[in-house]
């Protein structure tokens, strides 16, 4: 195929947008945060800026100059590293364990997430595997539901083991939708829905703190001092802005009340410096996200562009809304970030990489329907 054409402008400058307004909230949320740990205001600002946003953008520069199709050729062995990559974080003197979690890979001065990784891995993975099988194979359940299930449960494993629900929950609906779009029946998606609920009933259960954390979700008022202290700080904080705000650089519960707040909390600054404008206005950028990468999925050239298409496009939406959801207590406090806004250089990358794929799909996708 050589209809090349040029990348979707307005998906490029959305995503522009929300780094611009990532930056600006994390200088200002991260202001006390960063005098107190680095006795530098501005250290998560500047980390943020030369290790995530600068290099993110030559990422997606060169991603977006590779045709997409070229992933497909190492969908297998990007998805055999990451699982080897997932299973180091466990590994003494390679693993880090940080607040109880065993999330990342320290080596030296150089730190690494791989379930950011997985994120978009298994997203090329699966579209790979699935165009492969075809939309016949897809419904049996020997070929389709049960070795998809089994990829489903390793990844799974690995990541709860950490553990990290809100990376697993984002990794399960996003698989889910590639599973839904490349053409699964009804019935084996309503089996997965079945297995998926009695697997959180059953972490749940095995684990007293998720059910903490469930107590604290249906009652946020009950234990505002422990496990409930997070979610009222952060109500706190978007109750206080109302409509316009306290204003940029004026927040109160970013004084060492609000925890992590340039990471899983950040929109709850955003609510309280901006109000109930800033956060609409925050959501409307994804909402454009959602609508062109969605528009670029179903006018791709191919099954594989079509899946990669749903798959990074409803990873993205999925964890903005689960992070803005946990802070406005529509959904259980999961501590996942908020894509683009929150802290985090090797969050940025990866989606900057799945950003540049997703335009490369745009540059042979006819937008114009």
């Amino acid at each position: 195929m050589n209809n090349e054409k040029q990348p979707d402008k307005t998906l490029l400058f959305t995503v522009l947008a929300l780094l611009a307004f990532g930056l600006i909230m994390i200088a200002s949320a991260g202001v006390i945060y960063s005098q107190t740990r680095f006795g530098d205001g501005y250290y998560f600002f500047k980390h943020q800026l030369f290790y995530g946003v600068l290099p993110g953008f030559f990422v997606l520069y060169f991603f977006q100059k590779i045709d997409y199709r070229f992933w497909k050729k190492f969908a297998v062995p990007f998805f055999l590293a990451s699982i080897i990559l997932l299973m180091f974080v466990f590994v003494p003197g390679v693993g880090s364990r940080v607040y109880g979690a065993s999330r990342w890979i320290q080596l030296g001065p150089f730190s690494f997430q791989p379930s950011e990784m997985a994120k978009l891995v298994i997203i090329i993975y699966l579209a790979a595997w699935f165009e492969s099988k075809g939309s016949q194979k897809i419904k049996d359940v020997m070929e389709g539901l049960l070795p998809f299930l089994g990829i489903m449960g390793l990844i799974g494993f690995l990541i709860i083991k950490q553990p990290d629900m809100g990376t697993l929950f984002v990794i399960i609906l996003t698989s889910f939708a590639i599973f839904f779009v490349s053409g699964a029946k009804l019935k084996h998606l309503a089996v997965m829905g079945s297995l998926g609920t009695f697997t959180l009933w059953l972490l749940v259960k095995l684990e007293p703190y998720r059910f903490d954390r469930i107590s604290s979700f249906l009652d946020p008022g009950a234990d505002p001092k422990g496990i409930g202290y997070q979610i009222s700080q952060a109500l706190l904080a978007v109750g206080s802005g109302g409509f316009l705000g306290l204003g940029l650089g004026h927040s109160r519960q970013k004084f060492n009340y609000l925890p992590e707040p340039v990471g899983d909390s950040i929109f709850a600054v955003i609510g309280e410096e901006l109000g109930l404008i800033g956060s609409i206005a925050l959501i409307l950028l994804f909402v454009v996200f959602a609508m062109r990468g969605f528009r670029v999925a179903k006018n791709a050239p191919d099954v594989f562009g079509r899946l990669v298409a749903t798959g990074i496009t409803t990873w993205i939406i999925m964890q903005a809304f689960i992070n803005i959801g946990a802070n406005i207590a529509l959904v259980p406090f999961t501590g996942i970030p908020l894509p683009f806004i929150s802290y985090g250089g090797t969050s940025i990358i990866f989606l900057m990489a799945a950003v540049g794929i997703l335009l490369n799909i745009s540059k042979f996708s006819d937008l114009s329907e």
